[in-house]
């Protein structure tokens, strides 16, 4: 690296939320558009979700079973734990959304998707996607009075018709694997779009 070159950002753990609920219609899930001057991914719509905090792993939460395990796949000591994980998203869903999935609930989030960030971006992340099924949540589905400005229309959305948004590349991904989890596919594992080596690489977490 010279002088002239740009330090490559830190890859920052990360939690996302797919909240999803049944209607007559079939499965929606919740996303809103991040805003225009976003560093990250501006103008696209995505899942709440951010960087993982320090205090996230202040509350233990009760992580265990298979998604805790697959958790702590492919990852270094320094790796956030799973209950450290857990806490971002709820917290991160909190923020965005206004709404509550209470810790006691924090089983509710099944671990369906993880990807790194590739080289070359302004950010980068190791973000873990988490499903949960809105039935969970402490409120009203529809309330999002409380949440902060980060996300804008922010409202549920069939899957299908989720496609037609703009989407980032990862987000597609992650949808079509969200849409055959809800459709009754067998648990293949977790994929895992792994960028941290000099070379993409496609993982499965059994």
């Amino acid at each position: 690296m010279t002088a002239d070159t740009p330090p490559r950002p830190e890859i920052r753990s990360a939690s996302t939320v797919i909240l999803w609920r049944a209607a007559p219609s079939g499965a929606q899930v919740l996303m809103g558009m991040r805003g225009a001057a976003a560093v990250f991914m501006p103008s696209k719509y995505v899942f709440p979700g951010g960087a993982v905090d320090p205090g996230d792993a202040a509350e233990p939460l009760p992580m265990a079973g298979p998604c805790a395990e697959r958790l702590r796949a492919f990852c270094g000591p320094e790796a956030p734990s799973p209950s450290a994980l857990a806490g971002a998203a709820l917290r991160e869903l909190q923020e965005e959304t206004g709404l509550v999935l209470p810790p006691t609930d924090a089983p509710a989030l099944r671990f369906v998707f993880r990807a790194i960030t590739p080289p070359g971006r302004t950010r980068r992340f190791d973000a873990r996607f988490f499903l949960a099924d809105a039935a969970h949540l402490a409120g009203p589905q529809d309330d999002f009075s409380a949440a902060q400005d980060e996300l804008s229309h922010l409202h549920w959305i069939g899957l299908d018709l989720a496609r037609a948004l703009d989407l980032p590349f990862i987000t597609e991904v992650v949808l079509a694997e969200v849409t055959a989890i809800l459709r009754g596919a067998a648990d293949q594992g977790v994929p895992f779009f792994d960028n941290s080596g000099t070379s993409p690489a496609f993982r499965r977490i059994v």
